[in-house]
C-alpha cells in the first residue's frame, strides 16, 4: 500500500544509515512544529523525536512488523505519546478536558489526513486506469483550467458541447474506476 515506505523500511532493516538519516531530516520539522506548538522547547521536540526515531527503527527491526499507515503518521503518532507522557510526568499535562479533546481531534485529524492520502492515491490508481483522450481531457480542464472551446479544437471536436458531453464521460469512468477501488480496500 505505500510502496516507498515499505522501500524505506526494508533499507532501514538492511542497517542502511543513509536511509535512516534522510527519515530523520525528512519528518523532524513536523515534530518540531508539534512539540513547540504545545508548550514544548525545541530541545524537548529533539529529545522526543529521537526517541521516537529510535522507537521506529527497533520496531522495523522486527520481521512481524507490518506497516498500516504511513511512515510519517506513524512517527508522529508515537512522538505525540511520548509528548503526552512527558508532559503529564513534568505535571504540565493535568488531564483537563479541554486538553485532552485537543490530544483527541489530532489523532482523528491524522486519520482524516490518512484518509486523504488513501483517496489522493486511489485518485492516481484511477486516474491512470482511464486511458487517452480522458486523461488529458480531465487534465487539461479541472488542472490546466482550459476551456471547453480550447479542449474542443485541441481534441477535434465538433464543437465545444461535443467536448463537454466527452468529458462527462470521462468523469463518469473516472468515478467508477475510483469507488470500485475504494471498495476493493
Amino acid at each position: 500500500m505505500y510502496y516507498f515506505d515499505e522501500l524505506i523500511i526494508a533499507e532501514i532493516r538492511k542497517k542502511n544509515e543513509v536511509a535512516l538519516q534522510e527519515l530523520y531530516k525528512t519528518h523532524y520539522p513536523m515534530i518540531v512544529h508539534l512539540i513547540c506548538s504545545n508548550n514544548g522547547t525545541e530541545q524537548e521536540a529533539k529529545d522526543i523525536y529521537q526517541d521516537a526515531m529510535i522507537a521506529f527503527y527497533e520496531r522495523a527491526q522486527q520481521p512481524d512488523f507490518v506497516l498500516t499507515c504511513k511512515i510519517k503518521t506513524y512517527i508522529y503518532a508515537v512522538s505525540w505519546r511520548l509528548w503526552l507522557k512527558r508532559l503529564t510526568h513534568k505535571k504540565r499535562y493535568h488531564g483537563s478536558f479541554e486538553v485532552a479533546e485537543s490530544f483527541l481531534r489530532v489523532e482523528e485529524e491524522m486519520r482524516s489526513i490518512e484518509e486523504m492520502e488513501l483517496d489522493y492515491d486511489r485518485m492516481n490508481e484511477a486516474m491512470n486506469g482511464l486511458g487517452e483522450p480522458c486523461q488529458s481531457i480531465i487534465r487539461d480542464f479541472y488542472v490546466k483550467g482550459n476551456s471547453m472551446e480550447e479542449i474542443s479544437a485541441k481534441y477535434n471536436y465538433t464543437n465545444a458541447d461535443n467536448a463537454k458531453n466527452q468529458k462527462y464521460k470521462c468523469l463518469q469512468r473516472l468515478k467508477k474506476l475510483f469507488f470500485d477501488g475504494r471498495q476493493e480496500d
